[in-house]
């Protein structure tokens, strides 16, 4: 993914830097008539998007994904609030566009030639595949020869129903899809794994998410070959927004920001398990029940919820867990960690969980504050695991490090 993420970044900042280049009037800032200009003058930025946990979307009152985090921090950018805007479906999105209803689509869309006839892309910031979904234990396709319309729907607008098109022409006449109006990918997809649906197309980093939680959902094969995924504005003689976007994607590319965000909603898109998976699930609903009030108890400033995953991660929440090395407990505390605490019994739940938030802290009480406020407890984590005195490196820069517990947040 990342080699190709490169050259795609090289593309679209090339073609980007061409338009700028033979458009005269920049500054951004100056003319009334163009678009940072009227963004400015309204004093908001008009973002519409899609809802999901790597795009947009609002968990307990908290906002989180991958393009709500890089359209907020463009409107800071630009001295600007930030509006969004959530829509159904792709094709909902490219109305507010063609409306003026919006000046940029974030929302994981993938770049392609026919998208870029009618409007303008910005810098790319991954990449995906298109793959055809089943529900495990159905029967797998093997190819597209045999499907039909009555077995594959997509949703509107979706950037693979070109490719459908193409592949019917040249390789399989027989191919055939529904289009349905009224769902989005997500929607599809849950319909697939509930056994309404026999299959349909999505993203695979959108799959990778949703088996995270659904892992009965599987790939049968790729349609498609890697694809850039970038935002989309307004395709029209005014470069000042284009320009902005190429300026701001070349700052946070530069100073960290966009890899850490990476890291944060995509740095674990390929490791899922569906046994590990399974197992978790089940245990979250028939252990986690009992240990939630001790989480919550003693979590303090730490979110309860990625104590539990630590706890998980480190025991699979079994109060009896015990190391080769002689950790035991629900926090995998040693020896000398525990009596330091002024714990007695590692295997009382209590205890244990008590201890290990308090260890924790500690931990993150000595990250150096040079360390970024977002990636602090992912340091604190990794000295968590292998003590502090060890820890030099990022969590996961060395391929021997087991997956962290955000997997499982």
């Amino acid at each position: 993914m990342k080699k190709l993420k490169i050259n795609y970044l090289l593309i679209g900042i090339v073609t980007l830097l061409l338009a700028v280049a033979l458009w005269p009037s920049i500054p951004w800032f100056g003319k009334a008539e163009n678009r940072i200009a009227a963004i400015q003058e309204r004093g908001e930025l008009r973002v519409s998007t899609l809802n999901s946990p790597l795009i947009y979307s609002d968990i307990n009152g908290k906002t989180i994904g991958l393009d709500y985090e890089l359209a907020q921090q463009f409107a800071d950018y630009l001295g600007v609030k930030l509006k969004i805007t959530v829509r159904q479906n792709i094709s909902q999105l490219f109305d507010d566009l063609d409306n003026n209803d919006a000046d940029i689509l974030a929302a994981g869309l993938v770049y392609n030639s026919e998208r870029s006839k009618n409007y303008q892309p910005g810098p790319t910031y991954y990449s995906v595949s298109q793959q055809l979904v089943y529900r495990v234990g159905s029967l797998r396709p093997r190819t597209l020869a045999s499907i039909n319309a009555q077995q594959l729907t997509i949703a509107p607008g979706h950037v693979v129903i070109d490719d459908l098109r193409e592949l019917k022409e040249k390789k399989y006449p027989d191919l055939s899809w529904t289009v349905d109006p009224k769902l989005g990918t997500t929607e599809l997809l849950d319909q697939v794994k509930d056994q309404k649906l026999p299959y349909t197309i999505a993203d695979s980093v959108a799959i990778s998410l949703f088996q995270r939680v659904h892992p009965e959902i599987a790939v049968a094969l790729d349609v498609t070959d890697e694809q850039p995924v970038t935002w989309f504005t307004h395709l029209d003689d005014d470069q000042t927004l284009s320009a902005a976007m190429l300026d701001f994607y070349n700052t946070i590319n530069e100073d960290g920001t966009l890899a850490r965000l990476e890291e944060k909603y995509l740095g674990h898109g390929d490791d899922f398990d569906y046994v590990d998976t399974r197992s978790f699930l089940r245990a979250v609903d028939s252990v986690l029940p009992d240990l939630q009030p001790l989480f919550e108890k003693y979590a303090q400033e730490i979110d309860w919820k990625l104590l539990a995953a630590i706890s998980y991660q480190e025991s699979h929440w079994d109060t009896q867990a015990t190391s080769p090395t002689g950790v035991r407990g629900l926090m995998m505390l040693t020896k000398n960690t525990a009596q330091s605490l002024g714990l007695t019994d590692r295997t009382d739940a209590e205890q244990s969980i008590s201890g290990g938030a308090r260890y924790l802290q500690d931990m993150m009480a000595k990250v150096p504050e040079t360390v970024p406020e977002e990636e602090r407890i992912w340091f604190a984590l990794a000295a968590y695991n292998m003590g502090y005195a060890h820890h030099a490196r990022r969590p996961g820069s060395d391929g021997k490090n087991k997956r962290q517990p955000r997997q499982l947040v």
